[in-house]
C-alpha cells in the first residue's frame, strides 16, 4: 500500500449517520435520565479534590511550596480550563450521544488516527484514575480502623516500593473489585446507586461547609498567597485531577433516555455544582486552620480535629470513603464504554463489544476492573497518579480543536447546544490545557509517549486493517453482505 493510501486511510472520518444507526442496535440499555447523568458527573468530579488535593496544595509538599488560602485560585484556574472543554464536550454530546465520548468526537472531526490515539490514551488514564482513587480509599480506611484501635498488618496495606515493609495493598484491590461488581450489575442499577451516593456526598459537603463557617479564623487568610502566583499555577495543574469527570460521564451518552437533550445540560450542571462546592470548601478549610497545619492527606478531618471536634473528623473520614467511591464508579464506567466503542468500530477485537442481559459490556468491565486492581495493589500512588492528568488534558485539547473544526466543516449538523463565543472559548481551552500539560514533570511525558507508541504499533498491526471504515476489513464485508 503506497504512502498516499495509508495517509488517506488513517485520516478517514466516521460519518454521523453511521453513528445514529449503530446507536439503535448497540445492545446498551437507555435507562439514565437528566438527574442520574448529572449525579454521575458530580460523582466523578467531587471527591479527591475536596478530601485530599485541597489540603495537599494548600499545605505544600517537598517539591512544591504551599499556596495557602490561594488554593482557591488554583481551583478557579483549573475550573476555567476545564469549563472551556466542558462546553466543547456539551456541543458534541448534543450532536453525537455515543459511548466513545472524546474518542468518537476526534474520530468524527479529525480522523481515525486521532480518534485512536485519544481512545487508547483514555483506556490507560481512566484505569489509572480508578487505581489512584482506590489507593486513597485504602488509606482512609486504614486510618479509620487505626482510630478505633484496629491495626491492619503493614504487609497488606502498602506496596513494596513505598518502603514501609509492605507487599500488597489488599484493601485497594478489594475496593476495585467491589466497584467492578457494582458496575457489572447494569447501568440502571449503577445509576440508582450513584444518585443516592452523590446525594449523600453533597449533603456531607454542605454540612462540612455549614459547620466549618462557625470556626473560621480570618487571621488564617493572612497572607492569602504566601508563595506567590507561580505555585498557584502549578497547583492548578495538580488540582485539575479534581475538575474533570464530566468527560467520563459523557461516555454514558448512549445509555441516556434522551442523550441529545440531557447530555449538554448534565455536563454543564455537574461542573457548576462542583465548582461552587470547591470554592466554598477551600475557603472554609483554609479559614479553619493555618495552611501550614493542614494535613495534606485528610485536610477536613484534621481541621475539625484541630478545633476540638474529633467525632466530626471521624464522620468525615467514614463518608469520605463513600464520596470517593463514586469517582471510581464514574471513571470505570468511562473506560469500559470507550473500550466498547473502539471494539464496535473494529479498531479493537469485536469480542470486547459483547453485552449481556443487563445491557453491560461485561468482558471489558471485568478486564478493566482487574487491571485497575493490579495497579492499585502493587504500585505506589505517586507512580499511578503520574499516568492520569496528562492524558485527560490531551483529550481536552483534541475535543476543543475538534469542535472548532466541526463547527466550520459541518455547520448545518443538528446541534441541541452551541457553545458561545466560537472559536474563542475552545481556543482558550486548547491553550489552557496545553499550558497545564507543560507544568507536568518530564517523566510523565516520557511514560505518556511510550504508551502512545505502543498504541501506534497496535493500530497499524490490527486497528487500521480491521476498522469498519476499511472496506477491505473482514467485519465490514460480513456486516455489509447483501441478504439472499
Amino acid at each position: 500500500m503506497n504512502q498516499m493510501t495509508v495517509s488517506k486511510s488513517v485520516l478517514r472520518r466516521k460519518p454521523i449517520d453511521d453513528i445514529e444507526e449503530e446507536n439503535k442496535h448497540s445492545g446498551l440499555f437507555k435507562s439514565l435520565g437528566l438527574w442520574q447523568l448529572t449525579a454521575i458527573g458530580v460523582g466523578g468530579i467531587i471527591g479527591v479534590g475536596i478530601f485530599s488535593l485541597a489540603g495537599l496544595v494548600a499545605h505544600g509538599s517537598e517539591s512544591n511550596p504551599g499556596v495557602g488560602p490561594a488554593v482557591l485560585f488554583s481551583f478557579l484556574i483549573a475550573g476555567l480550563a476545564s469549563g472551556a472543554a466542558a462546553l466543547s464536550y456539551a456541543e458534541f454530546a448534543g450532536m453525537i450521544p455515543r459511548a466513545g465520548s472524546a474518542y468518537t468526537y476526534g474520530y468524527v472531526a479529525l480522523g481515525e488516527i486521532i480518534g485512536w490515539f485519544i481512545g487508547w490514551d483514555l483506556l490507560l488514564e481512566y484505569i489509572a484514575i480508578v487505581a489512584v482513587v482506590a489507593i486513597g480509599i485504602s488509606g482512609y480506611f486504614d486510618a479509620f480502623l487505626s482510630g478505633i484501635g484496629i491495626h491492619m498488618p503493614t504487609w497488606m496495606t502498602s506496596t513494596a516500593d513505598e518502603g514501609k515493609g509492605g507487599i500488597i495493598n489488599l484493601p485497594a484491590i478489594l475496593v476495585c473489585l467491589l466497584v467492578t461488581w457494582i458496575l457489572s450489575r447494569g447501568t440502571k442499577a449503577f445509576g440508582r446507586f450513584e444518585l443516592v451516593a452523590v446525594a449523600i456526598k453533597v449533603i456531607l459537603i454542605l454540612f462540612i461547609i455549614g459547620l466549618g463557617v462557625f470556626y473560621i479564623n480570618t487571621e488564617n487568610y493572612n497572607p492569602f498567597m504566601p508563595s506567590g502566583f507561580g505555585p498557584v499555577l502549578a497547583g492548578a495543574a495538580t488540582v485539575f485531577f479534581a475538575v474533570f469527570g464530566y468527560d467520563a460521564m459523557s461516555t454514558a451518552a448512549e445509555e441516556a433516555k434522551d442523550g441529545k437533550k440531557h447530555m449538554p445540560k448534565a455536563i454543564i450542571l455537574s461542573l457548576i455544582v462542583a465548582m461552587l462546592l470547591y470554592v466554598a470548601a477551600t475557603l472554609v478549610l483554609t479559614g479553619m486552620q493555618n495552611y501550614k497545619d493542614i494535613d495534606p492527606t485528610a485536610g477536613f478531618a484534621s481541621a475539625f480535629q484541630g478545633v476540638g471536634l474529633p467525632v466530626i473528623a471521624t464522620i468525615i473520614s467514614v463518608f469520605a470513603v463513600l464520596s470517593i467511591l463514586t469517582v471510581m464508579l464514574t471513571f470505570l464506567l468511562g473506560v469500559t464504554r470507550v473500550w466498547f466503542s473502539m471494539s464496535r468500530d473494529g479498531l479493537l477485537p469485536g469480542w470486547f463489544a459483547k453485552t449481556d442481559r443487563h445491557g453491560t459490556p461485561q468482558r471489558v468491565t471485568w478486564i478493566a476492573g482487574v487491571a485497575s486492581a493490579f495497579l492499585a495493589g502493587v504500585f505506589p500512588i505517586k507512580e499511578v497518579a503520574d499516568l492520569t492528568n496528562i492524558g485527560i488534558l490531551a483529550a481536552f485539547v483534541v475535543v476543543c480543536i475538534s469542535v472548532i473544526v466541526f463547527r466550520y466543516t459541518k455547520p448545518n449538523a443538528p446541534r441541541t447546544f452551541r457553545l458561545p463565543f466560537m472559536p474563542v472559548v475552545p481556543a482558550f481551552g486548547v491553550l489552557a490545557s496545553a499550558f497545564l500539560m507543560f507544568q507536568l514533570h518530564w517523566e510523565t511525558w516520557l511514560r505518556f509517549g511510550a504508551w502512545l507508541v505502543i498504541g501506534l504499533i497496535i493500530y497499524f498491526a490490527y486497528g487500521r486493517r480491521h476498522s469498519l471504515m476499511n472496506p477491505d476489513s473482514p467485519r465490514h464485508k460480513v456486516e455489509n453482505q447483501p441478504l439472499a
